[in-house]
């Protein structure tokens, strides 16, 4: 007795619920995966970024950037997804989403698991910034300094 074959339209789900912003973010991760750049390419492509964002998000960026420099020097900056991140013993510690990467209304300041944050059973990851003042910029270097340490 033959068999029929059964034909079975497949969908790709996962493909259709990503944003465009989202599919072009794991695309950058996927090249970045694939460089073998030095601690100076990582840190310039960076720079780079930062000087490529928006105004506003520039701005914060390129503070940012400053304040984690200062506050936790041996951090290694290097792109994650496309943003700028920050790592420790090849393990990513803390990053700044610019508010443009994905169409939202602020930028965030995130931390990874690699970040040494833990208070209790509950702590947060990430911050919303819209701007930031020098209070904020304290804040930042002192959570910054907890995390790499």
């Amino acid at each position: 007795m033959a068999t029929a074959k059964k034909t079975v339209k497949r969908t790709d789900a996962a493909a259709d619920s990503f944003s465009a912003e989202e599919k072009a973010a794991m695309k950058e991760r996927a090249r970045e995966l694939k460089r073998n750049a030095s601690a100076a390419e990582d840190e310039q492509a960076v720079l780079e970024k930062i000087a490529s964002m928006p105004a506003s998000d520039r701005a914060m960026g390129e503070r940012f950037h400053a304040i984690v420099k200062a506050a936790a020097p041996h951090l290694m900056p290097k792109l994650w997804y496309g943003m700028p991140a920050y790592y420790k013993d090849g393990k990513n510690v803390c990053f700044f989403q610019d508010a443009a990467k994905f169409k939202a209304r602020y930028a965030t300041f995130g931390f990874n698991e690699a970040a040494k944050l833990d208070d209790g059973n509950m702590w947060p990851t990430s911050y919303a910034l819209v701007k930031l003042t020098a209070e904020d910029e304290k804040r930042i270097s002192a959570l910054v300094k907890q995390a790499a340490s």
